[in-house]
């Protein structure tokens, strides 16, 4: 193991950039083994990792990375071949490769994704796994154990000055830094406001000017009064001096303050170009860990198919990077699951015997699109429809009034899944809402378009950067919102009697089309505002209305005020504010006002939870009965990642707040945090189960009253028995479970 703890750092990287580029290229020598660019390639990549190896005394990394460049070399000069079983088999060393290097640099196999391998254990006296051996001399090259003497490798010199052309930083450094730089922007917007404060220090100075020429032609007229002139005088001769003074120092503070202004801006502009641009990274960062996968995939399950990856140059920032691995993944291993045939399925269709994969990337002005195209079945619709049904999302008149487009947008919601078995890759009911979050977290948004027996795609819409947010600022009540420029589609006025029912909805009409335009106070459960309105009724009955579009979907906001547009930094929501709803973040503005960041995704949410917003009518929720809705909060219990995230789904479209534990020592301890207006429990859980927890919650005199409702799969007349004894309220079977029956449960016990 490597012990200088840095030099561990720096191996590990740069071995990692060696065997991903190996990687990709022997991907590449699988279609084209005598493509000589690629071969030249992969062997100076092996060359270089033989010869870190060597520098630190790594010599079984030594040794195989030896292994992998003669036998390019032979393939390079043309005296051997490299055969697809080679080509197995070197990918094969790759994998023991990155097992060694994980070794070496101290860190844990099954943390790298590499399990049940003797190097697990360092120790281990268990022998580190062979290499399949053939009885060709390139097997016997590629066995990491053998002991090959090293080649003569000719280097070439050069008189030319040394040059590192890239430098790596830590990431925690550059995230200091950049905190830096974020704060150094507040101070610059309140020097901007210093330059207003001396601005106003001068104008006060010129009417104590003014006010001393109005005394002096009062003096001009007494001087028959000797000593009050005197004194009068000499109290004008100290204002005179003390106002000069004044104005002159006030004059150069003001020229100084502009010219610090002017270059602090300057400054900070540049250093946060540079600093930016130090975070950026090409997407062939990510894009470079796909092509293994999906061929390997597709292998396993006995499909034919060709990736393709353009735009892998664009740089973006490094958080969206890391936070899109997971993401891309989920749609590369759909789109061979859901997506590409199999050969045979393919042939009949008429289609190419190879499906095709695409993922690419197009830089639009300041954001990214990333598209994962496949050529395979496509989206069932009629499929989509009838989950959906069966899962209770909606029920018939509502799913007959969508469009193809919006059922297509089903399959992004929690837990929803077409597939009636399981399988390796889906089918779990896991994934795709797992994308829809990711990027909606990063300021993103997803649209889905499918043709039935052509293709499917999936198109991501992100910003380049994170770390500064343009922001629509408006005002409702005494509030201050900020919404992200990227997601306003066009801002107008309306008038009151332009606006209409759709529904049960109050909506406007747009280019021809109706959109649901509900008040944003109601939307955010704010009380009426007790100051007048500046922007409706003010104005001759107009209303402001902020128009969003989130993928395909438009909602206007209609708002009291609007007031600025401006660059921000947002951060995000610290304990206890992790989550809420409508909100993604906080920002300080240059003036020093705090200023709530709305989530553009969750108003169309909230906008479509409730069947009206501002429109009565006879079965309407009242507006003042929504501060109430949103004050109850449910505790809810489940171990279950998927049932709890269908469990939270249905509870909070009904218009609660929900606050989940995974078991009942989780949940006992939240319920000491804050109150709740019920808790729902499971009863099998690890740690504690629904039952002891009903029976310790009904040991405190403080919940004795609290409802507790047991949803379980345990459904016997004993099980709802001993569930009752416990303390329990209701006990809903899942079996039969009827979210209606959970919902009308909780409006009768709250």
């Amino acid at each position: 193991m490597i012990e200088d703890n840095e030099l561990a750092q720096l191996f590990k990287a740069e071995s990692a950039e060696h065997l991903a580029r190996l990687d990709d290229g022997l991907l590449h020598l699988e279609k084209t083994p005598t493509d000589q660019a690629i071969l030249e390639e992969v062997f100076r990549e092996s060359h270089s990792l033989k010869g870190a190896a060597r520098m630190l005394g790594l010599s079984k990394i030594e040794t195989a990375s030896h292994g992998l460049e003669t036998i390019l070399n032979t393939a390079r000069k043309g005296e051997a071949p490299l055969t697809p079983d080679i080509i197995e088999r070197m990918t094969v060393v790759l994998g023991e490769l990155r097992k060694l290097v994980a070794v070496e640099c101290g860190m844990q196999i099954a943390d790298c994704g590499f399990e049940n391998s003797a190097l697990h254990n360092p120790n281990s006296t268990e022998a580190p796994p062979q290499i399949p051996q053939t009885d060709t001399p390139q097997s016997e090259i590629l066995n990491p154990q053998l002991n090959i003497p090293q080649s003569a490798i000719s280097i070439p010199q050069s008189d030319a000055p040394f040059h590192i052309e890239t430098v790596r930083v830590e990431t925690r450094k550059l995230d200091n830094l950049l905190t830096l730089v974020s704060e150094l922007s507040v101070i610059e917007g309140r020097a901007q406001h210093r330059q207003l404060l001396m601005d106003a220090l001068q104008e006060q100075w010129a009417m104590l000017e003014r006010s001393r020429g109005k005394i002096q032609l009062m003096l001009h007229g007494a001087e028959t009064e000797a000593r009050k002139s005197e004194a009068l005088r000499q109290m004008l001769h100290t204002e005179t001096e003390v106002l000069a003074q004044l104005g002159t120092r006030l004059k150069v503070a003001r020229n100084a303050f502009y010219e610090d202004g002017a270059h602090l801006q300057i400054t900070v502009n540049t250093l946060k170009e540079r600093v930016y641009a130090a975070r950026l990274l090409p997407l062939s960062t990510v894009f470079a860990l796909f092509p293994r996968m999906v061929h390997d995939l597709a292998k396993q399950h006995d499909k034919e198919l060709e990736m393709e990856i353009e735009g892998g140059e664009i740089s973006v920032d490094k958080r969206i990077i890391e936070e899109m691995k997971d993401p891309l993944m989920h749609l590369l291993r759909n789109a061979i699951d859901h997506g590409i045939e199999s050969p045979a399925e393919r042939e009949r269709q008429g289609k190419t015997h190879s499906g095709k994969v695409r993922l690419s990337a197009v830089q639009e002005n300041s954001s990214i699109l990333l598209e994962v195209r496949d050529d395979g079945r496509g989206l069932d619709v009629a499929a989509i429809r009838q989950a959906a049904l069966q899962r209770g999302l909606h029920d018939d008149a509502m799913l007959d009034a969508m469009t193809t487009a919006q059922l297509q947008q089903l399959i992004l919601l929690p837990g929803f899944s077409t597939r009636t078995s399981v399988t390796e890759l889906s089918g779990r009911g896991v994934g795709l809402d797992v994308v829809r979050v990711n990027v909606e977290r990063l300021k993103g948004s997803i649209r889905i378009e499918s043709v039935p027996h052509q293709d499917t795609v999936m198109q991501i819409r992100l910003p380049l950067s994170l770390s500064t947010t343009r922001l629509l600022l408006v005002r409702v009540s005494e509030h201050l919102y900020g919404l992200p420029i990227d997601f306003v589609h066009t801002s107008l006025r309306v008038r009151m009697e332009d606006v209409f029912p759709l529904e049960g909805r109050p909506a406007i009409k747009l280019y021809g089309q109706s959109v649901i335009a509900p008040r944003l106070a109601e939307l955010l459960a704010l009380p009426a505002s007790p100051l007048p309105l500046k922007g409706e009724e003010a104005v001759n009955g107009l209303t402001v209305c902020i128009v969003i579009q989130v993928g395909d979907e438009r909602l206007g906001l209609r708002v009291d005020e609007l007031l600025d547009e401006a660059e921000v930094v947002a951060k995000p929501l610290g304990a206890p504010l992790i989550r809420i709803r409508n909100v993604s973040s906080l920002t300080i503005l240059g003036n020093g006002e705090i200023c709530a960041v709305l989530n553009p995704a969750d108003l169309m949410r909230s906008a479509k939870m409730s069947t009206e917003f501002g429109m009565r009518s006879e079965n309407s929720i009242p507006l003042s009965a929504i501060g109430t809705m949103h004050s109850q909060c449910i505790l809810l219990v489940e171990d279950s990642a998927l049932v709890r995230a269908m469990e939270k789904r249905i509870l909070v479209e009904a218009g609660y707040e929900v606050v989940s534990a995974v078991d009942g020592v989780n949940a006992l301890n939240e319920l000491g945090s804050r109150s709740f207006a019920a808790v729902v429990s499971d009863v099998n859980m690890p740690n504690m189960d629904g039952l002891t927890l009903t029976t310790r919650i009904r040991q405190h005199s403080r919940y004795k009253n609290l409802p507790v409702i047991l949803v379980t799969s345990l459904a016997s007349d004993e099980d709802k028995q001993r569930g009752l004894e416990a303390g329990a309220n209701a006990y809903i079977p899942k079996p039969s479970f009827d979210q209606r029956v959970l919902l009308e449960t909780l409006k009768r016990l709250i």
